[in-house]
């Protein structure tokens, strides 16, 4: 039986991923599949699982560079209604694994929940957020999550709680393929305080970045140094190969043009961290996932 029977109306060959990226670059997924409900997910992941082919998963696409030789498996996206849901139940807030980060936060904002105000302007979805610990400005997604449903690379459906997760700097314990969905518990502040704060946190984020829509977070931060505190210091603001070029408004921003390609961002990437390398002395690391 081919791995494609039963599956057709979810599952595509050769599909190319750059429309499914923030940078629209890349190559194409040698299985492509968007599954409508948990079962049919679940039937995917066994099913590639056991003919040992790789699986991975893309939300937004915001932190992904796909080579332009593409990708061998494959690549799974969670856009259907049932994995964007959200639910208010009191003090939690229960969102699927593919509930878009801007949903996350307005819904947040509106129910009077503190400190999702804070991701303001970052792409993304929760689940793609919640793997990574996504955070700024001394607050990080981690912080109030409470429970999470999980899947495992084999297919098993899993609920993992608070005391099971750990969080740092751009890193989460929460490993699995799959966050299907998760539970948060916030403190309760005015609305009306809450969108003013936000506000004003979109207005200094918008004027320190760049307008392209083609545009990523590339690198870490090094302990207290920032990643842009780094490239600007080693005179990369502004660096061009290519057609991919160091934002001016923010070192740590590689925005591409239209004829950018996949090879352009990754020589930019290897000539930053040597640059920041050879004159500071830090190796500096990515945290855009390159496929």
């Amino acid at each position: 039986m081919s791995i494609v029977n039963g599956l057709e109306h979810i599952l595509r060959e050769n599909e190319p991923l750059a429309p499914h990226t923030r940078l629209k670059l890349g190559g194409v997924a040698e299985y492509f599949a968007e599954p409508t409900n948990e079962s049919e997910l679940t039937e995917l992941v066994k099913r590639f699982s056991q003919s040992e082919l790789p699986i991975r998963l893309i939300g937004s696409g915001s932190n992904v560079l796909v080579r332009e030789e593409g990708v061998p498996g494959l690549v799974i996206s969670l856009s259907a209604p049932e994995f964007c849901k959200l639910s208010v139940d009191g003090n939690r807030l229960v969102a699927s694994g593919g509930t878009k980060l801007s949903h996350f936060v307005s819904t947040s904002i509106r129910e009077g929940f503190s400190g999702p105000e804070n991701l303001v302007g970052i792409p993304g979805t929760v689940g793609g957020a919640l793997h990574e610990n996504t955070g700024v400005a001394g607050y990080d997604i981690g912080s109030g999550l409470v429970a999470a449903r999980v899947m495992t690379r084999s297919g098993e459906i899993m609920k993992r709680d608070r005391d099971s997760f750990t969080f740092s700097y751009r890193q989460s314990s929460l490993d699995e393929l799959v966050i299907l969905d998760a539970t948060f518990e916030f403190d309760r502040e005015d609305s009306i305080a809450l969108t003013k704060r936000m506000q004003k946190l979109w207005i200094v984020r918008r004027t320190s970045q760049p307008a392209a829509e083609t545009s990523v977070y590339v690198f870490k931060n090094h302990g207290v140094q920032s990643a842009s505190e780094l490239i600007e210091q080693s005179g990369l603001k502004g660096t061009r190969v290519g057609d991919v070029e160091i934002s001016d408004l923010d070192p740590n921003t590689f925005v591409a043009y239209k004829n950018a390609s996949c090879s352009d961002v990754l020589r930019l990437i290897d000539l930053v961290k040597n640059q920041v390398s050879e004159k500071i002395g830090v190796d500096i690391q990515t945290s855009l996932e390159i496929w």
